[in-house]
């Protein structure tokens, strides 16, 4: 059967269509479809065009001409592309106008419900401003991304949860941007912040803001200063902005903003179509978070553990795990095992100061050692874990991510993906070498990702890839 054969079979008309695009797409779905084996299937196909000899050249497009051939059933390219990981579903979208409706279809009717293995999202000084890139640990290749203003790579990255970003603008305004559909959601302004005033000019223009460093505990307000500080409008994010995540309310049938901020890591949460921030007081120190039946599981620099039950008209805490350890330079993160329980996970890094050509002098942060405990609330104590077995994590200013390789087996076992989430490059700091890689659990050695072709600001950020429209 020729290529063109084909391409009758399946529904091709007379369209400009790139051959690695089309081939990679019905190697990896017709023979899943039809029951053919890939060896097989290229016996069917004879490309007469030249052998792509390298994968960063984009070859020119072909014309396929096509008879009168019946298309592939709509319902059946639908299944088809429910197969697909999202780059190959995007790359098939834009063959032709069958295969960008089945491509539709599916994504209004909600049918797709296929696993993502994450990616890193980056950005390339020299691709222009509003160009992102996403990074397949899959196929071990990038996807170029054009993304809605304002552009990306003027602002920062502060979170990544179920396929969204949540991002600080130069005016220090929080946006949700889900990069695969660039559907883009405002949240409440900065200046409903409880520790930031906004300070109009004479002609009435936002030029600037009032940050206030107090907190909700007596006891750390003695060491604040009772004069905020005069901030820039694209400065405040610098002190502010931590890290943010976006949770799902199944019980409201809503989704949850949490953001932990400055001074001394505190909580402020929203939900979408609220008006302004909800600040939880009295608890500061917080590293990272997760939502789980309901409640906001929260842990502290010090390892303790809170819930917050974000529900009712007012919010109530409980102490899950007192604190576990004195203050040092680890970052904790938290996530939640397969069998319910919870995890604590310790990543240490060492930094050094790094002087080649810089003025200032820029920093090279390196992850050092990354400790694993399983949290035994009836005993109140953490265990140690030696090993993931069949597991991985992702870590970074993205939510922590604990996934099953047999779920995801292009993600190696027992190893633990990481980015950088190291305060330093928030001042001063930003065109240093980022710490990006995969720890080894087994021998406790890291290894890089892949030579580093991103930019390092902003952050690289760990993403999963998501069709999802809030």
């Amino acid at each position: 059967m020729e290529a063109c054969s084909l391409a009758r079979t399946i529904g091709l008309w007379s369209l400009p269509i790139h051959p690695r695009m089309f081939f990679s797409t019905v190697f990896r779905v017709l023979p899943k479809l039809l029951g053919l084996p890939p060896s097989l299937m290229k016996k069917f196909l004879k490309i007469k065009h030249e052998k792509i000899k390298h994968e960063h050249i984009h070859p020119p497009h072909m014309e396929i001409e096509v008879g009168g051939s019946p298309e592939l059933p709509h319902e059946l390219l639908v299944d088809i592309f429910a197969l697909l990981e999202i780059p190959d579903l995007k790359r098939a979208s834009s063959v032709c106008s069958s295969w960008r409706s089945a491509y539709t279809s599916l994504c209004n009717l909600g049918l797709y419900k296929r696993p993502q293995t994450p990616c890193l999202l980056y950005t390339s000084e020299s691709a222009g401003e509003s160009v992102a890139f996403l990074y397949s640990l899959a196929e071990k290749r990038s996807y170029k991304l054009t993304l809605p203003d304002p552009p990306i790579h003027t602002r920062y990255l502060i979170g990544s949860t179920n396929g969204w970003l949540v991002t600080a603008d130069e005016r220090s305004e929080m946006h949700l941007l889900n990069p695969i559909t660039c559907q883009q959601i405002a949240l409440p302004s900065v200046i409903t912040i409880e520790h930031v005033t906004p300070i109009f000019d004479e002609a009435g223009a936002l030029s600037k803001y009032h940050y206030s460093r107090h907190t909700g505990s007596p006891r750390l307000s003695r060491f604040c200063s009772d004069q905020p500080s005069i901030l820039a409008l694209a400065e405040l994010r610098s002190y502010l902005h931590e890290k943010a995540f976006v949770f799902y309310d199944a019980y409201a049938g809503g989704h949850i903003v949490v953001l932990i901020h400055s001074p001394y890591g505190q909580l402020s949460f929203a939900r979408l179509g609220d008006d302004k921030w909800t600040w939880l007081s009295q608890h500061s120190f917080f590293h990272d978070c997760i939502y789980k039946d309901g409640l906001l599981y929260a842990v502290t620099s010090q390892g303790k553990i809170l819930a917050f039950n974000l529900r009712g008209p007012v919010v109530t805490t409980e102490l899950i795990m007192d604190i576990t350890k004195d203050f040092t330079y680890e970052n904790i993160y938290i996530a939640q095992a397969p069998c319910g329980g919870l995890l604590q996970v310790w990543r240490t890094q060492e930094t050094s100061e790094y002087v080649e050509d810089a003025d200032p002098a820029t920093y090279l942060t390196n992850t050092a050692n990354i400790k694993i405990f399983k949290v035994d609330t009836m005993a109140e104590k953490l265990v140690g874990i030696d090993s993931l077995d069949d597991h991985v994590l992702l870590l970074g200013l993205n939510q922590t991510l604990y996934l099953s390789v047999e779920e995801y087996p292009h993600l190696k076992a027992n190893h633990v993906y990481f980015t950088d989430d190291c305060e330093l490059y928030l001042f001063g700091c930003q065109n240093s070498r980022r710490d990006i890689g995969i720890y080894d659990l087994a021998n406790d050695t890291c290894e890089e990702l892949s030579p580093q072709l991103w930019s390092n600001w902003p952050n690289p950020i760990w993403i999963t890839p998501s069709l999802t429209r809030l």
